[in-house]
């Protein structure tokens, strides 16, 4: 299975790559490509779909519902029996995307106001049995989520029926064959290699469940949108050494359509608002720097208004001018706050993935935590829970925020580690050893299969053990003369992280911090730094934590592994922390553009716009 993730504020959806400036883009598209290149079932006899027990369904059901539910029956009913092994589970899945966008650059308009719509039709097929089905992992790195599915395809996004069912008809089939082909690999892998550690079944029964959320609308005035981010943008003229200075407004539906053979039937939607602001720029010795401020809200009476965006760009275009001309940081090995969004990535990295529960049985994996329930993991004052079920965490909402996961299991608060004892793992439908049933994280993206991911992962300090900001900085300088070192480090803002999972790979985590800060411990003022990484190994870095904050932050992002890119917060307090190591950054070595800003020379002459 795929060891890497990639954690970041950057939503990789239509277009968005113009975010990433310079060599930066190179990071997420080179972990997505290492991603891919590392290597629901429920027992059910065999009898037809069971009928929705919805008073006047049949009446009330989307068009999409109805193709799905129709061809469900039919499908099952006929190919329950028809290959060598039998068909116990069918999914099918349909994710509805539309998105509203306008861009601005530099007081113009990028991209107009545009409004893309997209269907996408997955196809599970469950051979066998709940006990050893198509899905088991083949170790010899052949196997894959579309081997599972078939391959997802895009249907029509007009309500046509018929033209919905043909699809799906066809498939199915090729989802049935393919289903039919991997299960023989897998009884054939059996026979010949010695017996897995973890020999749990391959699938848990779940009780099916029947939701309906009505659509809602987007409500998007893009005449004023497009006015706002012209009006927002133009205000990095006002910063000459700023290359590229965007605004973008967007407004997203994601509706999804779930039908099982075992009565399963959802229909919901999640609609989210978002401004992202990004500026970049090139410091005299070749780096490139880049910043994002961002506002994501789930109404669109929060969505900040053209004074709001102004000073936003403002506040990012004075920020990027100091860390221009800050210093470049050295390698280091010492203390260090990770303020609330860094400590909550930290945690996502070095704690989050590892334990997924797949991650547990899968003996390609490090498996870091399988067998340490029941133990301490890291400081008995830090408790860590997963809630998909949240929908805010204060004033902030929550990025992975569900009601039911992908494979139809309702979200649950899970407690992981309760003060610093490991409880239990995120679980989807697929069993592990010592804990059999999920607990609502199977989650994936369209053309995957559902594994158990993160949600909303929060870092909770017991309030006994918590203290002011201004205490935690006093604790650093405090922590750094001990050591006998001459400053320590403050993270702030931050890009994102990865990790590697993998036992074929070292267990190593990078945080990408965007802004830092050096803290002397003679009391000489700060200084700010740029171009470095945070590097680490997980187990050794969660013992090192000291203290922590009473102010919690949320970084709301995208995250990618095996079954795609799914949204997802992380929530922390600020963090002291005894040892953390960095990295120097790869820069470039160009140098500043060698002519200056058009506008600012034309404006030095006295010429108007």
């Amino acid at each position: 299975m795929p060891s890497v993730c990639f954690l970041s504020q950057v939503s990789f959806c239509k277009g968005d790559a113009r975010h990433l400036p310079g060599d930066a883009w190179r990071r997420p598209y080179k972990l997505l490509r290492m991603l891919l290149a590392a290597s629901l079932a429920v027992f059910l006899l065999p009898i037809a779909l069971p009928c929705d027990h919805r008073a006047g369904a049949a009446e009330t059901d989307s068009v999409v519902m109805q193709a799905l539910k129709e061809e469900m029956a039919r499908s099952f009913s006929r190919l329950k029996n028809a290959g060598d092994a039998p068909v116990y589970y069918i999914a099918y899945r349909v994710f509805e995307r539309e998105v509203a966008n306008v861009s601005g650059d530099y007081g113009s308009i990028k991209e107009k106001f545009d409004v893309s719509k997209s269907r996408t039709l997955d196809v599970e097929f469950r051979v066998g049995s709940p006990k050893l089905d198509n899905s088991h992992k083949i170790p010899s790195g052949s196997d894959s989520g579309r081997e599972t599915f078939g391959y997802e395809v895009q249907i029509p996004f007009e309500d046509d029926k018929m033209a919905l069912r043909n699809i799906i008809w066809l498939k199915t089939d090729a989802a049935f064959r393919l289903a039919q082909k991997k299960f023989a690999q897998v009884k054939a892998n059996k026979d010949v290699l010695v017996a897995e550690e973890d020999r749990s079944d391959d699938y848990v029964v779940e009780k099916p469940q029947i939701h309906f959320a009505p659509k809602r609308p987007m409500n998007v005035d893009h005449v004023l949108w497009q006015s706002q981010v012209r009006e927002s943008s133009a205000v990095f003229r006002d910063f000459p050494f700023i290359r590229t200075g965007d605004v973008d407004l967007t407004a997203q539906r994601l509706r999804r359509y779930l039908v099982t053979s075992t009565g399963a039937a959802i229909e919901d939607e999640r609609i989210s608002y978002d401004a992202r602001l990004y500026a970049d720029t090139v410091a005299n010795d070749g780096m490139v720097l880049w910043l994002i401020d961002r506002a994501e809200v789930d109404d669109l009476k929060r969505m900040p208004d053209a004074a709001t965006l102004k000073s936003m760009a403002r506040r990012l275009g004075e920020s990027l001018d100091r860390l221009r001309k800050s210093q470049i940081a050295q390698p280091y090995a010492g203390p260090a706050i990770l303020q609330g969004k860094a400590a909550a990535v930290f945690f996502h990295e070095i704690f989050g993935h590892r334990i997924e529960g797949h991650r547990q049985k899968d003996e390609s994996e490090g498996r870091t935590f399988t067998d340490k329930v029941g133990m301490p993991v890291m400081p008995k004052f830090i408790s860590v829970i997963d809630d998909a079920s949240a929908a805010k965490l204060g004033k902030n909402i929550l990025n992975g925020y569900y009601k039911f996961d992908d494979e139809g299991v309702p979200s649950q608060k899970v407690v992981l580690v309760d003060k610093g004892v490991l409880r239990r793992f995120l679980m989807s439908s697929s069993p592990i050893r010592g804990f059999k049933n999920s607990n609502g994280h199977g989650r994936c993206r369209e053309g995957h299969a559902p594994v158990a991911r993160q949600s909303n992962l929060m870092v909770v300090a017991d309030a006994k053990h918590q203290v002011s900001p201004q205490e935690l900085r006093a604790l650093l300088i405090k922590e750094t003369k001990r050591q006998k070192k001459p400053y320590g480090l403050i993270f702030d803002d931050i890009e994102g992280g990865s990790t590697l999972t993998r036992s074929s790979d070292p267990q190593i985590y990078n945080l990408y911090p965007l802004r830092v800060t050096k803290v002397y411990a003679d009391g000489r003022p700060d200084e700010l730094l740029r171009g470095v990484d945070i590097v680490g190994t997980p187990l050794a870095s969660l013992e090192l934590i000291l203290a922590a904050s009473n102010e919690v932050q949320t970084f709301n992002g995208v995250c990618g592994a095996e079954s795609g890119w799914i949204p997802v917060s992380a929530s922390s307090p600020s963090l002291l922390v005894k040892t953390i190591e960095v990295a120097r950054q790869a820069k470039s070595h160009n140098k500043p553009p060698l002519l200056p800003d058009p506008l600012q020379e034309a404006r030095q002459r006295g010429v108007k716009r």
